[in-house]
């Protein structure tokens, strides 16, 4: 991948949010920089989120409550370099300018740049963040290089809430920050850990790593859309599957695929990209590095989405099965946990740390350990599916995108649905979907 060296120095948008979430919480509450956040948020987020942060800062923090660390999920933190003052720090990961100029190759796994975490991605966590502060929460987001092996990441974390002691603490994970967070709390002394919330954490796996190692996960589509000079296939290839936290998250246990080891290379297809056999001997221990679920766990688990739940090898290809068992991301069977008190939205993964209705849950699972705002029980009746090939995805979003000639709302929707997994129509299994009416158009210009 080429790489302007030039631009290591220039000052983008996206480089101002490195700022960090303290200051962006008193911009929105004393409306410095409104039009630039509202560009960034959209004008509605921007509303909810500067009275969110007013409301936060009139509230004082209970002291009959515990601290609270929100752990993101994977490419949930920003990464970058870190610049001398008067710059800022220099954003790579999310920055759709960097991105645009083939800067992603400077995240592989070693990295021939000291890439380091600058962040919690805002629009995904700032919300949650806020709802917690006004129910009187002392609220800190861990951020962390996700690129990096979960039992890595746990023994980052595990340094962190030691220094934390003797406070009361509590967890409130996302994705694989809960995997992040089982193994910090694998290590010794983390008693001072009174909850653990978790939110859409792919306890036994995701099928969404798979299509990652592949080029076929629609956020390494989308990411690719914007990198003028490389596909989908050779980011794969040459960026994400350098990623010890991609191979870690594959499913396994009751989660893993029928007739196939995802950890033995031999159990991939010969033809497009694969994955790293060292890589993948090395995440073979990882579920054994977790701490078990205690009775500090609660889990919210997203249902109703679109979910590929299953995985087969069709010759030199994955045939994914998509049901509604899952929130888009994370199959509802790897989300919830044996003997672990659970609540059900219907919420897609990346709205599961957006939705008002989770963050009151949340808190009432950090003050009483349980809630009624969402059910405590889910039966999905629904039995349509539909079965796409990696072929198929590949077909899919393939149409390179002008970031220059987007306007701010058409880059501010691209950005809030980057996770956004292929709208599919899912059929009842008595009647056969034709392979070339599963996959739905792509959008353009998102």
């Amino acid at each position: 991948m080429p790489r302007d060296n030039s631009l290591l120095d220039r000052v983008t948008p996206y480089d101002r949010f490195a700022s960090g979430d303290a200051q962006i919480e008193e911009w929105l509450a004393s409306g410095v920089r409104r039009r630039e956040l509202s560009d960034y948020f959209g004008p509605a987020e921007y509303r909810s989120l500067s009275a969110l942060a007013r409301r936060a800062g009139t509230v004082r923090v209970s002291e009959s409550v515990p601290r609270v660390l929100i752990v993101p999920g994977i490419m949930g933190s920003q990464l970058g370099l870190a610049r001398a003052a008067p710059l800022p720090n220099d954003i790579v990961w999310l920055d759709p300018l960097d991105i645009q100029h083939g800067r992603l190759a400077a995240l592989r796994v070693p990295a021939s740049a000291p890439i380091v975490p600058l962040g919690v991605v805002l629009f995904s966590y700032l919300r949650l963040k806020l709802h917690l502060r006004a129910a009187g929460f002392a609220v800190e987001f861990h951020d962390y290089d996700w690129r990096l092996s979960i039992v890595e990441s746990g023994r980052a974390l595990a340094e962190r809430l030691r220094a934390l002691r003797p406070a009361r603490v509590a967890l409130v994970a996302h994705s694989m920050g809960g995997l992040v967070s089982r193994a910090a709390l694998a290590h010794e002394d983390m008693g001072h850990i009174g909850r653990v919330v978790l939110l859409g954490t792919p306890n036994c796996g995701s099928f969404a790593a798979v299509q990652a190692l592949r080029g076929t996960y629609s956020v390494v589509r989308k990411v690719a859309l914007l990198a003028q000079e490389t596909s989908a296939e050779s980011l794969a290839a040459e960026v994400f599957n350098t990623f010890p936290s991609l191979y870690d998250l594959l499913p396994w246990g009751s989660c893993r695929v029928a007739g196939g080891d995802l950890f033995d290379p031999r159990s991939w297809p010969a033809a497009g990209p694969r994955p790293q056999a060292q890589l993948l001997e090395a995440a073979r221990a990882t579920q054994h590095r977790l701490a078990p679920p205690d009775e500090r766990f609660a889990i919210i688990a997203g249902v109703g989405a679109e979910t590929v739940t299953a995985v087969r090898r069709r010759s030199d290809q994955f045939l994914y099965t998509f049901t509604r068992g899952g929130d888009g991301t994370v199959p509802l069977l790897s989300a919830v946990l044996p003997g672990v008190r659970s609540a059900y939205a219907r919420a897609a993964h990346s709205d599961l740390t957006r939705s008002p209705v989770v963050a009151a849950a949340v808190v009432d699972l950090l003050r009483a350990g349980h809630t009624r705002r969402l059910p405590s029980r889910w039966a999905n009746a629904a039995r349509a599916s539909a079965e796409v090939s990696d072929g198929e995805l590949r077909r899919t979003l393939a149409e390179k995108i002008d970031w220059a000639a987007l306007s701010p709302k058409e880059r501010r929707l691209f950005l809030e649905n980057l996770n956004e997994p292929p709208h599919l129509r899912l059929r009842a299994p008595q009647r056969a979907v034709a392979p070339h009416r599963a996959v739905a158009r792509s959008r353009k210009g998102r």
